[in-house]
């Protein structure tokens, strides 16, 4: 079996955001040189995600929205977590919902989705670097 590894990057120049990772991911695939496993991507940070969905402005905005809703940012008083000297306990609150990670099936060196499937990184505390792991095992 082999195993690959790789971290990439992230800096979203805004509070929240959603960033379409799927190339980057296929780019790492192609570089594992594995056709038949198992691809894992996990956010590295704990007010940041990873998703599969649409790559579609109108969802991504019904996240950004509904998100917000369910966890506002402020007033930053309401959430315990701030009081500690964080402005950031929405972003903890978010990630938990939208989730951690994926696992994506590969299958002839592809990776194996449905119709119109992507993988995403949320971000939720932006304006600095973070990064999510890319691992793959297989033949």
């Amino acid at each position: 079996m082999k195993s690959y590894r790789k971290e990439l990057w992230f800096n979203v120049q805004a509070r929240r955001g959603f960033v379409n990772i799927t190339e980057e991911v296929e780019t790492c695939l192609r570089e594992s040189g594995i056709k038949e496993g198992l691809c894992l991507v996990n956010a590295m940070h704990i007010t940041a995600s990873v998703f599969i969905n649409d790559d579609e402005s109108g969802l991504h905005h019904d996240y950004d929205a509904w998100l917000e809703a369910l966890a506002p940012h402020e007033p930053l008083g309401h959430y315990h977590h701030n009081r500690t000297g964080e402005d950031n306990a929405d972003a903890h609150l978010k990630r938990q919902v939208m989730g951690r990670e994926v696992v994506v099936a590969i299958s002839n060196g592809q990776l194996d989705f449905g119709p119109w499937e992507q993988i995403f990184y949320g971000e939720f505390d932006g304006f600095r670097q973070k990064r999510a792991l890319v691992k793959i095992i297989g033949e």
